[in-house]
């Protein structure tokens, strides 16, 4: 072989060694090496922790359910009615409730009836077998007995003269209620005849209780369907006794929400206060012979004399007869509301 042939054939030989070199290189260099990160550390023991204990319920009072105290309830206080805030809206007086160990107010109020032609007869709590037992409210077709408490505003010891039912509509007595006329148009305008002594009584039986005792007709009601009284006034009720303000121990018998417009309303126009009610924010710590924030409660059963206004009368001279039942149900309405009528016998 020629010089010039080895020559070339060297460099070929050497080209081609090169080129593998660089083969091999080129492999190399894409070649990375991974190292596998640490394992995580294992997680710390369980360590057992009880749930939370659950929000303490919410105080329950059953407004269906017979209380019962070792002491009578106080004097009802004076108030003023809220004006009616819709048409059908029928007024449930405020009343005296039991509950952990005392008593507490729960407010007057105008409540929407569950059914169209159903009356409220109001609770009362009476003297029996040496205890005070609570007696609960009711819807019924006719006012039932409610222990002779004159509650006012159409309840006078007996029987509702504060409206009634004509077909379907409720038609309100502005003698007794207060009804804003621009709002609410079924009115009418009686006058009855008072023949009872009026005063704070406010349960039956006992020492220094009314003596009130069912009549026929407030028998013959006893024994008619009823029915509960409606969520929203168990609803008002809850309301109430979770006010503390609300408290005979604290008010001193005079509440400043003794009146809603409606249930649970506690707050905003047309709450009105009891005569005589003192504001929380201004009650002292003590004050009225040991009682907390308020005078002392006057003795049960005193015979304060009202003079015929405030929870008893729109007018001085409107008066309420005890005894009248409620009127018939399809009784015509007046068209004028200023004529004075005679109560039906």
């Amino acid at each position: 072989m020629s010089k010039a042939a080895q020559h070339a054939s060297n460099l070929v030989a050497c080209t081609g060694k090169g080129l593998i070199a660089l083969s091999v290189a080129a492999i190399l260099a894409g070649c990375v090496v991974r190292v596998a990160p640490p394992p995580p550390p294992p997680p710390p023991p369980s360590v057992y922790a009880p749930a939370p204990p659950p929000p303490p319920p919410a105080v329950e009072v059953a407004v269906d359910e017979q209380a019962q105290a070792s002491e009578p309830p106080p004097p009802l206080p004076d108030y003023e009615q809220p004006p009616c805030p819709y048409d059908g809206y029928i007024w449930t007086p405020g009343y005296w409730r039991w509950y952990a160990g005392g008593y507490y107010w729960v407010p007057g109020t105008w409540v929407e009836p569950p059914r169209v032609g159903v009356l409220w007869t109001p609770p009362y709590w009476g003297f029996v077998g040496g205890v005070y037992v609570f007696h609960a409210g009711y819807w019924g077709p006719h006012v039932g007995f409610y222990g002779g408490v004159n509650y006012g505003y159409g309840y006078v010891g007996a029987g509702f003269v504060g409206g009634h039912w004509a077909g379907g509509a409720f038609a309100y007595n502005t003698t007794v209620a207060n009804v804003n006329t621009t709002i609410v148009h079924n009115t009418y305008n009686v006058t009855v005849v008072n023949n009872v002594t009026v005063n704070h009584v406010s349960y039956n039986g006992g020492a220094g209780g009314l003596g009130a005792v069912p009549s026929a007709q407030e028998r013959m009601a006893a024994q008619e369907s009823h029915v509960a009284p409606t969520a929203m006034q168990v609803q008002h009720v809850q309301t109430a006794v979770r006010n503390p303000g609300l408290s005979a121990k604290v008010n001193g018998g005079h509440p400043a929400i003794a009146a809603t417009p409606r249930p649970g309303a506690f707050h905003g126009p047309g709450v009105s206060g009891a005569h005589g009610a003192v504001a929380m924010s201004q009650r002292p710590p003590s004050a009225g012979g040991g009682q907390p924030g308020g005078a002392r409660v006057p003795p049960n059963g005193a015979q304060n004399q009202r003079n015929g206004q405030g929870m008893y009368a729109r007018n001085p001279g409107a008066k309420a007869q005890p005894h009248n039942p409620v009127q018939p149900r399809n009784q015509v309405q007046p068209k004028d509301q200023d004529r004075k009528r005679e109560p039906e016998k």
